[in-house]
């Protein structure tokens, strides 16, 4: 049994945890009356051989200290010797000694040591994690920058019970964006998109996260909304030492790099995620499309003319991706005021080719009867550009003041060429999308960490975000020409171009959304008793504001031909859109604008709340925290219609939030814990809005719903945790969930094309089990034992969603309307985006030597990707095995060579429709039989291989 176990907990295991390393001792030693550094002033750890003279600025700093208390000797010529006592040092972390000398005959002075605990490291995340009262998980900078994860979305994949969707959105026990909240520093982020409620984890970098938390379970403490976990991402906050790194990577893409693609041409800074003046939309167009459509052919076609025509491709080579990081921090004092700084600067570019095949079925009686059948070559370049910017003020050891802004911007160009036939009308297709998206985030903030006695905690945050993103000019157009039989002469493609605007054929789309948060949040922590205690009782308090603002705007315009214009419909996709062909007179073009009032919305969000909490100890075991949270929300929805503001949401909601968190302490080294909370799930903006927003890639349409409820969870949470040692560990986890009125994805039952909306079901649940295991080596006799590392984690989810017999959201002509799903859709099928599994292993080691090597492994279950109905079955995400290498050595001269290979095995990415509705995909994907199943799309993003150097001016140490 005991073999079997080993080999269990052997296959689960993967990547994480640092060695217990040693710690280190450094301060200040001044003259007590001149406050003058004293140059030369000897610092000696009594029974050791450890010691260091000041420097001419009186610091002295002692490396490699055992772990352990330790008693200080300062001493120098003419002043007092001086004993400090029981001088902690912990694994990792540096412990600060800031002290005066005393001349002899005169008393001594008061010592201050300052414990200065590293929060970055895989022991110090486990540390944190064993002593929080919710059920949590994370993962710290020391096991990002092992993994070479680029970005938070990458890194946080390892963390157990998450995986990641579309390569930037976060799952979290099987749950989708919308039910995952996310802080930074604390602070609740702006969502970055305009169609779902998320957050876009690709726009953090990972090597300016300090370490991430992953909150499985409800405290009085955390924001209510959220049913799949509360994610907080702490970026690092002060440097040690003064220190200066550069670092550069190359990238290979398999598929990619060096590759003849098609691009377009985007006026502007492109390389830096901007783009020109002309591509916004000239203000000389008329606000409203029923002004606009109202004018003649000629005179619309003369507004036609102000577009730029970039329509033409051009062939460019892909070539390797580049990044580049500068991190830099400084410490120096201002009188008696401790002052440090933390600036980090990325820049990335980055391309990524995929052919992907699509295809879409006719759904009648059997499988894999194909109507339309394509090929996309999606070639993508990305830029980034990311600051961290903080500033720490150590006023005295009870008054702490940081100022800490986070500054992130993306710009994707995206060029798509769809070839292939809609198979049923004989029809070839030659399709093209020409989009530019630019995403900005930018959160500043201001905190304050009071001490008043040795009892009572007070901190407080005021915050600003900002959220950007721009749609300039986004280009879609259909080229299609009769399929040619036998030896026919194939006739020329020609432009489909409808008499009314529709987002499929020809158009330009133009979008913007600005939202634009301030927040403000005092917390507070009283010890009852003895501060000493281990485990004191404490009350902690606190209140929380956010005021939210929305603005939305969209237009779209869409050509028509004014008689017989094919001479110009057949013409090359660069010469169509000239201002000869633009004359809106026969024979020429002309446009229309398809923008509806609708289209654009503003939204108000007031959220306010206030919580306390507090422990009861059941003797030196056992403790329970409970904990109350009342949240009072109040959402607005504006549009202007016919140039009048329209009121389309007003929802006043308070929700009293119970908790309660109860840990027991089997052993020293073990834990049970059970945690309760109730929270809810608000709809976000977009969900509410009644705009139709058209998705290129799925061929669907994406509308709001404002009659959607909030929903209201019930959480229940289990965990047994071991720590064998200090950074070890073994947890199993199990949950339940049972959500009522929850906000799910239902496909419109339309006769034309695809339509998706958001809708109440009446009720969900989710429930499962999760396994984590932390494991060394370091008693082992062998010394290639005693440097790994295995760590791993498993989760097991299942779920079900019953719609109930009726729902309702907005028909075609955007109306409110309750749906019957008898011969619809299935009431009850699991969770959209919920996988039945996942699973994260890898072996990590390091040698003394300075080189180290980890093999990562990833897997999760199929999941639903987009939800079905009778007429277009649900369409799923299967699984695919991912596995990734990272080898790195440092030198002594400060210099660190990193080499990755991810993705080695580099499956296709494949999504299945359940055409036999047997709510799985099958092994038979491709017979045409009523028990098979079919492919909907499939493609390869191919290996990628990274070589980064990185050089560091000074020892780089970053510290709370």
């Amino acid at each position: 049994m005991k073999t079997n176990l080993f080999t269990i907990l052997f296959f689960l295991s993967a990547i994480t945890s640092a060695f217990a390393d040693p710690g280190i001792i450094r301060g200040s030693i001044k003259d007590a009356k001149s406050k003058e550094a004293l140059i030369g002033a000897s610092v000696m750890i009594e029974g050791t051989q450890i010691g260091a003279a000041a420097d001419v600025d009186g610091n002295f700093v002692l490396t490699n200290v055992p772990v352990g208390s330790h008693k200080v000797i300062i001493s120098f010529v003419s002043y007092q010797t001086k004993e400090i006592p029981n001088v902690r040092v912990e694994s990792g972390n540096t412990t600060v000694i800031d002290t005066e000398l005393d001349e002899e005959g005169k008393a001594l002075q008061e010592v201050v040591v300052r414990g200065a605990r590293a929060t970055n490291t895989e022991v110090a995340v486990i540390s944190e994690i064993k002593q929080l009262k919710p059920i949590a998980v994370g993962i710290s900078a020391q096991q990002i920058q092992k993994s070479q994860d680029r970005d938070a979305a990458a890194a946080i994949r390892r963390v157990p019970g998450v995986s990641i969707v579309d390569n930037r959105f976060v799952m979290i026990r099987g749950l989708g964006s919308r039910y995952n909240a996310v802080l930074i520093n604390d602070v609740i982020t702006p969502s970055s998109e305009v169609d779902t409620r998320s957050f876009s984890f690709d726009l953090v970098p990972s090597n300016i996260i300090d370490r991430m938390i992953v909150y499985k379970s409800g405290s009085a403490e955390s924001p209510g909304d959220f049913a799949g976990g509360i994610i907080k991402i702490y970026t690092k906050r002060r440097p040690d030492q003064n220190f200066t790194e550069g670092a550069a990577t190359i990238g290979y893409r398999a598929n990619t790099t060096f590759q003849n693609v098609q691009t377009h041409t985007r006026s502007g800074a492109n390389w830096l995620g901007l783009w020109g003046a002309d591509q916004q939309l000239s203000s000389a167009f008329p606000k409203r499309s029923a002004d606009f459509n109202i004018l003649s052919a000629p005179e619309r076609a003369s507004y036609a003319q102000l577009l730029p025509n970039t329509w033409a491709l051009k062939q460019v080579t892909a070539n390797p991706d580049m990044r580049f990081a500068l991190n830099m921090g400084r410490r120096f004092d201002i009188g008696n005021v401790n002052v440090s700084n933390l600036t980090n600067v990325n820049y990335s570019l980055t391309n990524q080719y995929a052919e992907v095949g699509l295809k879409l079925y006719q759904n009648g009686l059997t499988a894999n009867d194909v109507f339309e059948n394509y090929t996309d070559k999606n070639y993508q370049r990305q830029s980034r550009i990311g600051v961290l910017h903080n500033w720490t003020f150590r006023f005295s050891p009870v008054f702490n003041l940081e100022w800490k802004t986070l500054f992130n911007q993306l710009g994707n160009t995206e060029t798509v060429v769809r070839e292939g036939q809609r198979v049923i009308d004989e029809y070839d297709v030659r399709n093209y999308s020409q989009r530019f998206e630019n995403r900005t985030i930018v959160t500043t903030q201001v905190a304050g960490d009071h001490k008043f006695g040795d009892l009572t905690k007070l901190n407080w945050i005021a915050g600003y975000g900002y959220t950007g993103r721009w749609e300039p000019d986004w280009k879609r157009i259909r080229f299609q020409r009769s399929t040619p039989t036998g030896s026919d002469e194939p006739a020329p493609f020609q432009i489909v171009a409808p008499t009314d605007p529709n987002p499929i054929d020809l158009g330009r789309f133009f979008s913007k959304l600005n939202e634009q948060v301030l927040t403000l949040s005092v917390n507070g922590e009283h010890a009852l008793g003895n501060p000493t205690d281990r485990e004191p009782n404490k009350i902690r308090f606190g209140v929380y504001g956010e005021r939210k603002d929305r603005d939305y705007s969209a237009r779209f315009y869409g050509y028509n031909s004014v008689g017989n214009a094919s001479a110009v419909l057949r013409s090359e996709l660069g010469s169509v859109f000239t201002p000869e062909n633009l004359t809106g007179r026969t024979g020429g073009l002309t446009i229309k604008d398809g923008t509806k009032d609708l289209d654009s919305y503003q939204g108000i969000n007031n959220y306010y709340a206030a919580y306390l909490s507090g422990d009861v100890n059941f003797g030196s075991k056992a403790i329970l925290t409970v904990g109350f949270r009342g949240e009072y929300n109040n959402q607005q929805l504006h549009s202007y219609v016919v140039n009048e503001r329209k009121e389309l949401v007003n929802n006043k909601l308070f929700i009293p939030l119970p908790s309660l968190n109860f840990t027991y302490k089997v052993s020293e080294k073990q834990n049970l814990r059970l945690a309760f909370s109730s929270t809810l799930n608000r709809a976000e903006f977009r969900e509410l809005a009644p705009f139709t927003y058209f998705d290129f890639n799925l061929q669907a349409d994406i509308r709001g719903n404002t009659a959607l409820k909030t929903a209201k969870i019930q959480n229940i949470d289990a965990k047994w945790e071991f720590y064998p040692s200090t950074n070890e560990l073994i947890s199993v986890t199990g949950f339940y969930k049972y959500f009522k009125n929850p906000i799910e994805t239902f496909l419109l039952p339309t006769g034309n094309g695809l339509a998706y909306t958001f809708i109440n079901a009446d009720n969900s649940t989710n429930y499962g089990v999760e396994l984590e295991i932390r494991k060394g080596f370091q008693e082992a006799a062998s010394p290639f034992l005693q440097n790994l590392t295995l760590v791993g984690n498993a989760s097991f989810i299942k779920s079900t969603v019953n719609l109930g017999q009726f729902v309702e959201g907005p028909d075609l002509s955007g109306a409110n309307v309750k749906y019957d799903l008898t011969g619809i859709a299935d009431t009850k099928r699991p969770m959209a985006n919920q996988s039945p599994y996942l699973i994260n292993t890898g072996v990590y080691y390091a040698a003394p030597s300075g080189w180290q090597w980890n093999i990562l492994y990833n897997i999760f279950g199929q999941r639903i990707f987009a939800v079905g109905n009778i007429e277009n079955p649900t369409v799923y995400e299967m699984p695919r095995n991912v596995l990734d290498l990272n080898i790195s050595k440092k030198f002594k001269n400060n210099l660190e060579i990193r080499l990755g290979i991810q993705d080695i095995l580099n499956q296709p990415v494949r999504f299945s429709q359940d055409f036999n509705r047997d709510g799985k995909i099958g092994s038979d994907v491709t017979s045409k039989s009523a028990s098979a199943d079919q492919d909907i799309r499939r493609f390869k993003r191919g290996s990628y291989y990274t070589i980064t150097a990185a050089y560091t001016f000074g020892k780089r140490t970053v510290i709370p």
